[in-house]
């Protein structure tokens, strides 16, 4: 069975996932593209709404700063305007790596493609070569030689 590695997050990266998460992003999406489960936006994003940008926090006992912290939001709903700001990667990188990803799944699709054809040629090819299974017996395709 493969063993997951524990990765840790920092705070203002958890913040920045919630940011989009509230905006109304797709938590698929979302997920999929920053390599996470889903599960755990949605225990950031519980967690976040419990006791604010302060129980965002690493694995572990809360230290009693942190919690005192937390028990003073009194459990009050937040919101993606509570957030505090993280700046998203500039426009022409992220234009520029959308185009990337579309050209790299157009190349993928032509290769499916390509691959299909070349397996039904070689069934066929398989299915017209067939023996009449005699020892010697001439093969059931003729020779492309006349």
């Amino acid at each position: 069975m493969a063993e997951e590695r524990v990765r840790l997050f920092s705070r203002a990266y958890k913040l920045a996932a919630l940011r989009r998460m509230l905006a109304g992003e797709n938590v698929s999406a979302l997920a999929r593209e920053l390599g996470i489960r889903r599960k755990y936006l949605y225990q950031w994003r519980d967690r976040f709404r419990a006791g604010g940008p302060e129980a965002l926090r690493s694995r572990g006992r809360p230290t009693k700063a942190e919690a005192l912290a937390i028990g003073a939001h009194g459990g009050r709903s937040r919101s993606a305007a509570d957030l505090p700001m993280v700046e998203p990667p500039p426009p022409d990188e992220l234009s520029k790596a959308q185009r990337r990803l579309a050209e790299l799944e157009r190349k993928v699709g032509q290769q499916q493609v390509e691959l299909d054809f070349f397996q039904r040629a070689l069934r066929q090819v398989g299915e017209a070569r067939r023996s009449t299974g005699a020892p010697g017996a001439t093969a059931s395709t003729r020779s492309s030689k006349r």
